[in-house]
């Protein structure tokens, strides 16, 4: 069976964002993943935009500051191992980059957030930094986008 231009298209950029997914805490870089989905560079970062309505670079750190929740919320690691763990270089980066995700810094979260002794697939259903279908059939989404700059 032949694949619609679209379908092939989808595929290769899935198969580029599970390479994200497995190494988010390695060094990418878009040539690297646009050679994944057979594109150039700039096709790349284009098409991915597309598909997925996210940057290359904003899905890697969504993912990395994801990973960084779960990792903030189950260990006593400190702050800084977390973010170097995930795949930041510099704790100013991660620290404004989580704040900017998640809306608190990566200290206030932890103290915020007891430890969860559930499967990280659950957590990751129920809470996370991003929009996505509903967790559970019944229940609507919520989207984190605000429209009106004066709510909290």
């Amino acid at each position: 069976m032949e694949l619609s231009p679209q379908e092939d298209v989808n595929r290769r950029m899935l198969r580029a964002r599970d390479e994200m997914d497995r190494r988010y805490a390695e060094p990418l870089d878009v040539p690297t993943l646009a050679a994944i989905a057979h594109l150039s560079a700039s096709q790349f970062g284009r098409v991915f935009k597309e598909v997925y309505g996210e940057t290359p670079h904003r899905y890697l750190q969504r993912r990395r500051v994801e990973r960084a929740m779960t990792l903030l919320r189950q260990t006593d690691r400190p702050v800084t191992d977390v973010a170097w763990d995930v795949g930041f270089a510099s704790l100013g980066t991660f620290s404004r980059t989580f704040s900017t995700i998640v809306g608190c810094s990566p200290s206030e979260f932890r103290v915020r957030h007891e430890p969860v002794h559930v499967p990280t697939c659950f957590i990751a259903a129920r809470t996370g930094p991003r929009e996505s279908a509903p967790p559970f059939p019944g229940q609507t989404a919520v989207s984190e986008k605000r429209t009106d700059p004066s709510a909290p």
